[in-house]
């Protein structure tokens, strides 16, 4: 936490700013350069995250495929894909924090908007933005490597033998909490007055969550925390299954 500092025998002076709350609505907003290339930039990270992941896991997937010659116990395992998702969430927050703030999950940008921290114009063009891109990555996948994207469904989560559904939304619950209790610790301004550093390192304890987060729910439901990586392949596992 910050320090009040003790100005004439009191403690009122803070050694931090606390940074005003956005407006609701910023027309102003929509006229600003640096509001669109954000949103170019979320969108790009969000298709970048879904590409690399979702070909981790269809990889995996067939690598470890008895049914097809497949190594049991082969493949990058459950710790690369970890890897996976944390490594890629810790580059693309790196890059594009200070361009877009680096939230790349619309629940991220939902938790971000209910402590006023953007504005509802920025919110919801970057969960459109984010929404796209993880249509597009999956995409890409699909367009790439079709016969596996097919034949693995897509990279897309389910819920593991002797889980239930209640299970594993518990699971996306707590898992979406962490996320986001993790992105306001590491971006707090109370933390960065304190300790310089922190604004340049805030990527990485980000990223780490993500790996542990896989890591520790992959065994129930193969963890997702990312709303918008469930459009395209889910909605394209309803299709197979004539759900939808």
């Amino acid at each position: 936490m910050g320090k009040d500092v003790e100005v004439g025998g009191g403690f009122s002076a803070k050694d931090y700013q606390d940074p005003p709350p956005a407006p609701l609505i910023d027309a102003e907003e929509l006229t600003q350069w640096s509001l669109y290339r954000a949103v170019i930039a979320e969108f790009i990270a969000t298709l970048l995250f879904l590409y690399i992941t979702v070909l981790t896991v269809i990889g995996y997937k067939s690598q470890t495929d008895v049914n097809k010659n497949g190594d049991g116990c082969g493949g990058v395992g459950i710790l690369g894909i970890a890897w996976a998702f944390g490594g890629m969430i810790f580059v693309l927050v790196y890059c594009t924090a200070g361009i877009s703030g680096g939230h790349i999950n619309p629940a991220v940008t939902f938790g971000l908007f209910l402590a006023r921290k953007v504005s509802l114009v920025r919110a919801i063009l970057y969960i459109v933005a984010q929404c796209l891109g993880a249509i597009c990555g999956c995409g890409l996948v699909k367009a790439f490597q079709k016969s596996y994207y097919t034949n693995y469904g897509g990279g897309a989560n389910e819920l593991a033998d002797g889980f239930s559904k209640g299970t594993g939304l518990g699971a996306e619950i707590i898992g979406t909490f962490v996320l986001v209790y993790t992105v306001f610790s590491a971006t707090d301004p109370k933390r960065n007055a304190r300790d310089s550093h922190v604004p340049v390192l805030a990527p990485l304890p980000i990223g780490f969550r993500c790996l542990h987060g896989s890591l520790g729910h992959y065994s129930d439901h193969r963890n997702g925390y990312q709303p918008s990586s469930e459009l395209w392949s889910g909605s394209d596992v309803q299709q197979r299954e004539g759900v939808g």
